[in-house]
Formats: C-alpha cells, structure tokens, sequence
C-alpha cells in the first residue's frame, strides 16, 4: 500500500474534477500499489470493496485510461488471462495534487498571513478552499493530506490487508523450513508473495509451490539460489510454477526424506560411481578394472542417446536421469 500515491489521489483527482467513483478505484488502485504505481487487483476484488458493480469499473477504468490516469496490461495465469495489471500515472498524479508557484501567489492566505485569516469573513465565502485541498471543505491545508488517509479507509479494508500479510508471512516460513534458509521478514521477501495473494492464490499453492520448486532445483546449486521469495513468487513465472507443481503433485509427489525428496522405490545411488562413471564415458579413458554392469547398462543407454554431443550441463543431467533409471531397472529384476 503506497500512501504517498493514496495523498495524491484524494488531492490531484479530486481537484481534476474527477467523479466520487473515479476518485475512490483510484484510491483503490493506490491502496494496492507498490510506490512505483503497480498493482495487479481484478474488477471483481475493486467491485466488491466498493460495493459498486463490475460494469460500472470496468467503464470508469476504461475511462481512466483514455484519461491518462492509467494504463492497464493484459495477463495470463496459464492458458487464461487473468486480472489485469495496472500503472499508475504517478506524474500526472503528483502535478494534480502539488499545486504551482503561481497558484500559491495567488492565494489570498499565504504561509504568512494564514493567522490573520478573518474566521467571519470564511463563513460568507464558502467557496474557498486553499488549493492543495482539493475544493473539499473538510480538508485542512496545513495538514499532511496522507493523515486523512486512513480515516478514509474502511476498517475492513485493513483487515484484509493485515490478512494478507499474515498469510505472506506463513508461506516466507515454509519456505525457509524447506529450504533451510533465513529469508528475514521484509517488504522484498513479502511483496511479491503477498501480490500473488491479492491476485487469488492461495496459502496451500503457494506451498505447493516451494515444494516443487525445492525437488527441481534443491539438490542443483546453481539453481538453488533461484528458491529466493523475490523470484519464486514473482508475476510472470509463479503461474507455471504452480502449473508445474499441480502436474507433480497428480503424478504422486515424493516424501521427502532427510532434507531429499524420494518416491517410495527410489533405490540409493552412489554419486561417486555415477560421476566416475560419466567422466570416464566422456573422456573415453578405460577403467582401472572392470565396469560393473550397471555403468556398461547406463555407457549403453548414453551412447544411443547421444549425450557426447549435448551441451555439458545438460549432458550431466541426462547421465544422472539415465543412471538412476538403469539402477531401478536393475533393482527390479534382484527383487523379482
């Protein structure tokens, strides 16, 4: 929530001559915004917090936009769009509400001689407002206008937006338990998870979420430090994350164990052997002594899959794939 473009709006709209239902989605808008002016609420969130209906928001944002108070940029969650992103036109905000030097001189109380402002003579020109309050009466100038900010708001409105935060933190602290890091409780660890929030997500995808992503890249070091809050739940990637993760979880997620995520049957495998292996394949260097028939199963398998001639680290990948494949395989038939 920016208060500083919550002050503009309730100032610069009004004093534009802004109707009350423009005024109060751009104050909405601003509620929800980031102090850069994005934010990413749908019609129907804004609909029902004002109590005003879809076709009536969806007109006055059209309107807005040809305005130039807005500009607005299409999503998508998935293979649908989803609520659209929004840009607050901050200087033309700030200008509305920051009213110019030749304005200020010529009012009729300057900083000066406010104090000999005749109280008498304000109750026959009613009409008089100083100019940064935006021609409502009730808005004194000499105060803060981002101090009248929350006596506009409904209290409900914070509610939900201590919710949120709540909810944000819940999902930082199952990130950290999962990972085993120390992201510490801040607008950069929150804002992006409490984003997705506002959007619809919930608490137990956004868990989902961590899960996957930490069973992809958890054992992956140069992968790993992409499990940050700032880029798992940022807006263009999280969707297919969670697409990811739902498609995963279907298919029987794994448990995991000891910090490793492992599907009941998953046989152990040596990574010393395995490495060995790859790089004595690579190199075509013979071994010191006879290759167990799981390395000539897995030397098989990588020459017709041609991994001599993939790029390295995707090479490595397909080895390990390959490797574990052949060890289940292998374990299979003992069993049998």
């Amino acid at each position: 929530m920016s208060v500083k473009l919550s002050a503009y709006v309730w100032d610069g709209c009004a004093a534009a001559g802004l109707k009350i239902s423009a005024v109060a989605i751009m104050a909405r808008l601003a509620d929800f915004s980031s102090d850069e002016g994005l934010c990413w609420p749908s019609i129907t969130t804004i609909a029902r917090q004002l109590g005003a209906g879809e076709s009536t928001v969806r007109t006055t944002l059209g309107k807005l936009e040809a305005d130039g108070w807005i500009t607005s940029t299409q999503r998508r969650k998935g293979n649908r769009n989803t609520s659209n992103m929004y840009q607050l036109n901050i200087a033309k905000l700030r200008a509305a509400a920051e009213p110019s030097d030749s304005d200020a001189s010529k009012s009729d109380t300057s900083n000066s001689d406010r104090s000999k402002f005749d109280a008498s003579k304000s109750n026959t020109n009613t009409g008089f407002h100083p100019p940064e309050s935006g021609g409502d009466p009730l808005v004194n100038s000499k105060q803060d206008p981002s101090d009248n900010k929350t006596s506009r708001q409904p209290a409900a409105q914070t509610d939900a937006e201590v919710d949120i935060t709540d909810q944000a933190k819940q999902v930082l602290n199952y990130l950290n338990q999962v990972t085993g890091s120390r992201y510490q409780v801040s607008k950069s660890s929150l804002d992006n998870i409490r984003a997705r929030l506002r959007e619809g997500f919930t608490t137990e995808e956004h868990q989902l979420t961590v899960d996957y992503m930490h069973a992809k890249w958890g054992g992956d070091l140069e992968m790993a430090e992409y499990l940050r809050p700032s880029t798992l739940f940022q807006p263009l990637k999280f969707p297919g994350y969670l697409e990811g993760a739902n498609a995963w979880n279907r298919a029987g997620r794994p448990a995991r164990k000891n910090g490793k995520w492992e599907r009941e049957g998953d046989v152990a495998v040596d990574a010393a052997e395995r490495d060995a292996a790859y790089r004595r394949f690579i190199s075509g260097v013979a071994a010191t002594k006879a290759p167990s028939a799981l390395e000539k199963t897995v030397c098989a398998e990588a020459s017709k899959a041609n991994i001599r001639s993939m790029r390295a680290d995707f090479a490595i990948s397909q080895w390990a794939k390959i490797w574990k494949e052949c060890a289940q395989r292998q374990q299979g038939v003992k069993a049998a």
